[in-house]
């Protein structure tokens, strides 16, 4: 589609990019390094020249698919000097493009999605977000979809000399352990999935609402990764039911660890333990397997992550007539993505912020109000982020009849071999450009290595994994 006339006008690029955060901008490369899809599909997408683009010539963008591959976790955002914001500045320009018709590019984009990023359903719902722009996305899930199916019919799957026979093991059935099946799959290597769960899915069934990623979209993407001979062992814990020791009889050749971070954190506060208190993963889990749980009428949700806007959406999904969300810092210092904010106060959600729980009150053994401290923010700590310092005499109660702590997750590794060294916050070490961990043959990627983080982060973990782990079985004559 050719362009007649101007679209995008120079009032819209001003209020769109701070022009004086882009004279300093000076091509430091940490927008582009950062990015996911970058790596994922290589000269197909650089978000820094897309940015420069925007600048120069807008209305040519419109045209572009490269408009369309951002897939929104904001590490270039939270790493940029400038805190230029590229994935609102890229919503905006879509949202233009699908106004004016510009579906093609999309279209083109969709095609480089299923060739280039596993799991590419689940992706373009929770990832890419075409339908914020204002798109279908029940026509564009059914046309990834089929270019999805075509594409694994047209791949044959590739046979080795040997490493047809040479069997991996892949711990963990989230988006990076599917995506070390799908890949090595592809490859004509056996792979068997161990999952503790009753359904495979890790984190993306466990904790990712339905509203986000209906659970028959799931199902498809994983039945296609059966379809390439994955098999899928479900209620198998290993450390419990099996062991390193046994898989290495059993003679597998390589083991993946892709156990994600299911492990929620302890707020160690009096009154954690109430009727009333549940953990925010527990929350989301018991929601998704449909068990009938007692929602209070004014919920508190006590963190600022991901987790934590899911987690108040979800409340007041299930009839809760008012939901806060307790945050210690600014919105500034929020992990959670801004969008996710965005949305989480477009729906009614109350955010204050600069306050921390001190003790939650009871009444009759339940919850009846947390109290809490105001906050002010110091120096940065060793997260970069300012650190909230209590005001003396700043206490404060907020009522409330049920609690949910979304205060962060860590991976459970307790059933991993001593070899396996692990870092200081309790990730598994791997050598960033293998994978491997400090065991040979044993690889590791996903939540399990960088703590809790996007659904396109762990499948960039696990595409790199499943190279490497391809080249160590080259390396031993398979």
């Amino acid at each position: 589609m050719e362009i007649s006339k101007t679209i995008i006008s120079k009032e819209d690029i001003k209020r769109l990019l701070d022009v004086e955060k882009l004279k300093y901008c000076f091509e430091c490369g940490i927008c582009t390094a950062s990015c996911s899809m970058t790596e994922l599909l290589g000269k197909d997408y650089n978000p820094r020249s897309l940015l420069e683009k925007i600048f120069l010539s807008p209305d040519h963008v419109l045209a572009s698919d490269e408009l369309w591959l951002c897939a929104w976790c904001y590490r270039c955002y939270k790493r940029c000097p400038q805190a230029l914001k590229l994935p609102e500045i890229f919503h905006f320009i879509r949202t233009i493009a699908a106004e004016h018709g510009y579906t093609e590019p999309l279209k083109n984009a969709l095609q480089k999605i299923v060739e280039s990023v596993p799991l590419p359903l689940v992706t373009t719902l929770v990832c890419f977000h075409p339908e914020r722009a204002g798109l279908d996305i029940e026509k564009i899930l059914e046309r990834t979809e089929q270019m999805h199916t075509q594409l694994l019919k047209r791949g044959k799957r590739k046979k080795t000399t040997k490493g047809s026979e040479e069997k991996i093991a892949v711990i963990g059935s989230g988006p990076a352990g599917l995506t070390v099946a799908y890949e090595l799959a592809k490859k004509g290597r056996k792979v068997t999935i161990f999952e503790a769960l009753s359904e495979p899915g890790g984190m993306l069934r466990k904790c990712i609402p339905e509203y986000r990623l209906p659970k028959q979209v799931l199902e498809k993407e994983i039945q296609l990764i059966k379809d390439l001979d994955v098999e899928i062992k479900t209620g198998v814990t290993v450390g419990k039911d099996l062991n390193f020791e046994g898989l290495w009889k059993e003679e597998y050749k390589a083991i993946f660890i892709g156990v994600g971070a299911h492990k929620s954190q302890e707020l160690k506060i009096e009154g954690e333990e109430l009727r009333g208190v549940i953990h925010a993963l527990n929350f989301l889990w018991g929601v998704n397997c449909k068990e009938k749980i007692e929602i209070g009428k004014s919920v508190v949700v006590i963190g600022g992550g991901n987790v934590a806007m899911d987690a108040a959406k979800t409340a007041l999904r299930l009839g809760a007539d008012e939901v806060t969300i307790l945050y210690r810092r600014s919105r500034e210092e929020m992990p959670a993505n801004p969008w996710e904010v965005k949305e989480a106060e477009d729906e009614d959600v109350k955010i204050e912020f600069l306050a921390a729980p001190k003790r939650i009150l009871e009444e009759n053994g339940k919850v009846s109000a947390v109290e809490c401290v105001r906050m002010q923010l110091g120096e940065p700590d060793e997260s970069g982020r300012r650190k909230p310092i209590p005001i003396e005499g700043s206490e404060f109660t907020w009522e409330t009849n049920m609690v949910i702590l979304a205060i962060g997750e860590a991976p459970d590794l307790e059933f991993l071999p001593k070899e396996i060294e692990l870092n200081e916050d309790g990730t598994v070490w791997v050598n960033p450009i293998t994978m491997e961990t400090g065991l040979k043959g044993v690889f590791a990627g996903g939540d399990a290595v960088t703590g809790p983080a996007t659904v396109i982060e762990a499948i960039r973990a696990g595409k790199r994994a499943a190279e490497s782990i391809a080249e160590y079985l080259e390396s031993l004559g398979g």
